[in-house]
């Protein structure tokens, strides 16, 4: 591979115009394409073998054309302190608000006050508008008018706030993504001392994303992909596009300053850590393509964009950086390094210093790392999980608020619903059986209501809306759907009648349970593969162990960190966190495959510099200071690059990317500082030459991918016929061998 991909950055480098004109031909044809595509779809989703799906498709099967694929809204009205929205003049600021919601594209705009949507108390009612088309298909007109309507009604003294669909929360991220981006670059500054090496991997990562995200948007609706999928897939395309060119780029300056031509040195930027990046996109690949043994539709088309865009940055790493590194020319390097003599000696930076810090108190430092994040972490024991609704918008949009004035007005149970399925095609008598089920969920607890059951025209299903006394969210309201779902079985028994629980919470609880089930096995299947992968990258069985060892932990840790802020409300304040609850469902399983694979990133990157040294002879301590000194630097700026990129996400309004930037930015902060650039050289220094052991059957059957670049290296320095491969390559310059001659005297 090394050897391909040296070919390959020489050809990228002697090519460059071409290169870059199909890069920013292929970026201008997926912008066009994104620019006319249609919306992207609703963020609707379904969950394949459970019950609350179940239920749905029966609906749609016995309920034909029932089912509302148009958009939804509701008003809610309340009126002022000391009346009732029943007093005549309120009334008619009602009616007269739900007169103005009439339009081409409304079904209906039921009258509250008609269809008895009034709370007990007199003071709050609503109405429900359901419209002809999808919320992504409303025009601007239709919207405008929704919210006329309801500033009609402030006019008239009533609180007036607008839920559902119709009106979509616009997901800001905010301006410190921006901020994210300028750390970045000042990180690559400091790293580079130089304004167009910190400049380039910036540009080639936002060429990448660009190319990446601008797919996504032109295919949203041919693939349905949901709203949050372009945001997910530019934070991680944005994170690894920056730090992949970064590596190559550190490498290319490196093999400039041991007094290589340039076009030499970009080929063996492109073959050594060109290599490492190959690998560790795919583990990232891994991570997020596994996603899809969730069986979650929107989750593996999530994991699955982001994987595309996480190639589309391998591939630039791999050819428009070389190609951008010749348009660069000397000024790659800092004015330092060209003046710098090659024949002086070299200084212990940073990285060896910590290095040999750590070899000189491996246990203590190990101790403290396992120990602090083992702390960190206990809150995790206490992770409940759940999806976002209205109620964990911010406390200023519209949607919270009509959340709240339902819930004050009408109990925490009135905005989760659930829709009990009553499926009697078996029984005798459906209509007997159907209020046996009736009467069996109002003898549970937690229940304040039971609608009359709905029938369908056959007659053989029935709908039913039960309304607990609790809030969506609660584990009270969990309890009750378990508790209806358990009268299944003996009301099957008696009457022939089956009964499903769903409606939106109970499809929360559904998501919960199955992404529980399938996290151990997403756990097994995507370590196990990185496990092999890193056994042929490291030839060793103890370094890739340890490696995932490591990401346990640090995963571990970063789901504490999440429930401590998200749903303990620690530092919330600090966070821009307003309403604390169930972590999202998604997150864990979601974390666990990016995390996992931005761990091994630093992984690879760290660990293939000591084992480089340690083929080349070196003691296994003294590996592990020559990795930190020629890695350390390199990946200590990739992280914070990475930290800084997620950490900008903190700010949006969506309450899921939030949540997420926030997991992942603290989860690359304990992977790198503590479990990659701690733990690892603490395991190391203990496990000393055992760490590289393998065994020689292993040796023989296990592939020989040469990340290192030792192949490439034998290759050139026989082409050279130095036998140390320092110089350009043959066919750099059809005088070389001239050149070199004086070098072999």
């Amino acid at each position: 591979m090394a050897t391909f991909l040296y070919r390959l950055g020489r050809t990228a480098f002697r090519r460059r115009k071409l290169v870059a004109l199909i890069w920013v031909a292929l970026l201008a044809v997926v912008g066009i394409g994104a620019a006319t595509a249609p919306a992207a779809s609703n963020d609707n989703f379904s969950i394949p073998g459970t019950e609350a799906q179940r239920a749905f498709d029966l609906l749609e099967q016995r309920y034909p054309g029932a089912s509302a694929d148009g958009a939804t809204a509701r008003l809610v009205f309340k009126a002022p302190d000391g009346q009732k929205i029943t007093d005549p003049a309120n009334q008619q600021a009602v009616r007269k608000v739900v007169g103005e919601l009439a339009g081409p594209q409304t079904a209906s705009a039921a009258d509250p006050f008609a269809a008895k949507t009034v709370s007990a108390s007199g003071t709050t009612a609503y109405t429900q508008v359901t419209y002809k088309v999808k919320a992504t298909e409303l025009t601007d007109a239709t919207r405008d008018a929704l919210k006329d309507a309801a500033k009609d009604g402030r006019a008239a003294g009533l609180a007036v706030e607008t839920g559902g669909d119709a009106l979509r929360a616009e997901v800001e991220t905010g301006s410190t993504e921006i901020i994210g981006i300028a750390i970045s670059a000042v990180v690559l500054v400091i790293t580079f001392g130089s304004l167009i090496a910190a400049g380039l991997p910036l540009l080639t990562a936002l060429i990448g994303v660009g190319i990446g995200v601008s797919a996504i948007a032109a295919l949203a609706s041919v693939l349905d992909l949901s709203g949050t999928t372009s945001i997910l897939a530019m934070m991680i395309g944005l994170a690894v596009g920056i730090d992949y060119a970064l590596f190559i780029v550190s490498r290319y300056r490196a093999e400039l300053a041991e007094g290589r031509e340039r076009e030499e040195a970009a080929g063996r930027a492109a073959g050594t850590a060109g290599s490492a990046v190959v690998f560790a996109g795919l583990t990232v690949v891994i991570a997020l393509v596994g996603l899809a043994v969730v069986n979650i539709p929107i989750l593996t088309k999530m994991g699955l964009a982001a994987a595309g865009t996480v190639v589309v940055a391998v591939l630039v790493a791999l050819t428009l950086v070389p190609a951008l590194l010749g348009f660069a020319g000397r000024r790659i390097q800092s004015r330092k390094q060209r003046e710098a003599s090659r024949s002086g000696p070299e200084k212990a930076n940073g990285g060896t210093r910590w290095a040999r810090f750590v070899l000189r108190r491996p246990v203590a430092v190990l101790l403290t790392g396992v120990v602090g994040l083992g702390l960190i972490a206990l809150p995790a024991s206490s992770l409940e999980l759940g999806l976002p609704d209205d109620g964990s918008q911010p406390t200023s949009t519209t949607q919270r608020k009509a959340y709240d004035l339902l819930s004050d007005g009408f109990g925490p149970g009135f905005n989760g619903p659930l829709m009990v399925v009553v499926d009697a095609a078996k029984s005798a008598d459906p209509k007997t059986a159907t209020h046996r089920v009736e009467q069996r969920v109002k003898g549970l607890g937690n229940v304040a209501a039971v609608t009359p059951a709905a029938f369908n025209k056959q007659g053989d299903t029935a709908q039913l809306t039960v309304v607990p006394k609790s809030k969506p969210s609660s584990t009270d309201t969990e309890d009750l759907v378990h508790a209806i779902r358990g009268e299944s079985a003996d009301l099957k028994s008696d009457t022939g009648a089956k009964i499903l629980v769903t409606g939106a919470t109970a499809m929360n609880i559904d998501v919960s349970q199955k992404l529980n089930d399938a996290l151990l096995p997403y756990l097994a299947l995507v370590v196990g593969l990185a496990f092999l992968l890193l056994m042929v990258v490291f030839r060793s069985i103890l370094v890739p162990l340890k490696a995932a060892l490591g990401f346990l932990l640090s995963v571990v840790a970063a789901l504490g960190a999440v429930v401590a802020v998200f749903q303990w409300g620690w530092l919330s304040g600090l966070f821009g966190v307003e309403e604390t609850g169930p972590v999202m469902s998604m997150m864990p399983i979601f974390m666990v495959g990016v995390v996992f694979g931005l761990a091994m990133d630093y992984e690879v990157f760290l660990v293939t510099r000591m084992r480089e040294a340690y083929v080349h002879g070196e003691r296994p301590a003294d590996a592990v200071v020559t990795g930190f000194r020629h890695g350390a630097r390199v990946v200590t700026a990739a992280a914070v690059i990475m930290i800084s990129v997620f950490a900008g996400f903190i700010s949006s309004t969506e309450a899921m990317i939030k949540m997420i930037g926030f997991g992942l930015a603290i989860a690359v902060f304990f992977d790198a500082f503590v479990v990659r650039m701690a733990i690892v050289p603490a395991v190391l220094a203990l496990l000393g030459k055992a760490a590289w052991w393998l065994p020689q059957w292993l040796q023989r059957v296990l592939p020989n991918v040469d990340v290192e670049g030792e192949q490439l290296k034998k290759e050139l320095a026989a082409e050279d016929g130095t036998g140390t491969g320092s110089g350009p390559c043959p066919d750099a310059d059809p005088d070389s061998d001239a050149r070199r001659q004086p070098s072999r005297v």
